[in-house]
């Protein structure tokens, strides 16, 4: 029930001992099948060029950026992208064979509301579909409640089916379409928002764990539990 204020209006719960966060800082999180590492161009670029040339390209599609033609303008992009705080880049580093092969950003930093999204996901064939990409979600997303965010976003081109499925497999919840919100590569945008808030994180951190955990996969890494089962189990009026 909402409380109201001297006129009567509803208005949100008090928060008398929130703090705002800090950003993200510039540094490494590790997990069992990769490591979360912040973007140096000098040592992960040709490593990330090479991994994302091995497929057809339509990783790219729904992304502002690439495909790209060569090495140089791929690594020049990278080079601009290390520089910024907002976006905060970062590359996703196997640990097994100590290989760049994706990267990610927390943007829409904004601590005096407790909020950041993820995004900038260019995960390359090798990493996509992976235990490893969903620990380096994991591991950001962890990082950031553990920092007091209290709202964690995910957004995307509407039309992208495989982000949105991702986003409901990681436990994120759909808020909605925000029409005709963007335009990039000479064309319309409708962006699906989701979110995971602090309160749903606590249950979602144990299936996320739960999943990554060892004994959740056979001899051959094949998953015994799927994720996305897990998820679902913990708000299934969302769905």
């Amino acid at each position: 029930m909402s409380a109201c204020n001297e006129w009567g209006q509803p208005i949100g719960p008090a928060l008398p001992n929130f703090s705002a966060p800090r950003p993200p800082a510039r540094a490494p999180l590790v997990g069992r099948f990769c490591r979360v590492e912040p973007l140096d161009p000098a040592r992960h670029a040709a490593e990330l060029w090479q991994a994302n040339t091995g497929g057809s390209g339509s990783h790219w599609t729904y992304l502002p950026y690439g495909p790209f033609d060569a090495f140089a303008s791929y690594a020049e992009w990278l080079r601009e992208r290390a520089l910024t705080s907002d976006p905060l880049f970062f590359s996703i580093v196997l640990l097994e064979a100590e290989q760049p092969v994706g990267v990610a950003s927390y943007l829409r930093i904004e601590p005096s509301s407790a909020s950041i999204e993820v995004g900038h996901l260019s995960l390359s064939p090798r990493l996509a579909r992976s235990p490893a990409a969903t620990e380096a979600m994991y591991l950001m997303m962890k990082h950031a409640f553990e920092l007091g965010y209290r709202r964690y976003e995910w957004k995307c081109d509407a039309l992208n089916a495989p982000s949105r499925a991702a986003a409901e497999r990681l436990g994120f919840l759909f808020e909605g379409i925000f029409r005709q919100a963007a335009v990039y590569k000479g064309r319309s945008r409708d962006t699906a928002w989701y979110s995971i808030i602090d309160s749903e994180w606590p249950a979602l951190e144990r299936a996320l764990s739960g999943w990554l955990e060892p004994d959740n996969f056979d001899t051959e890494g094949v998953q015994r539990r799927r994720l996305s089962e897990l998820t679902r189990q913990l708000r299934p009026m969302a769905r």
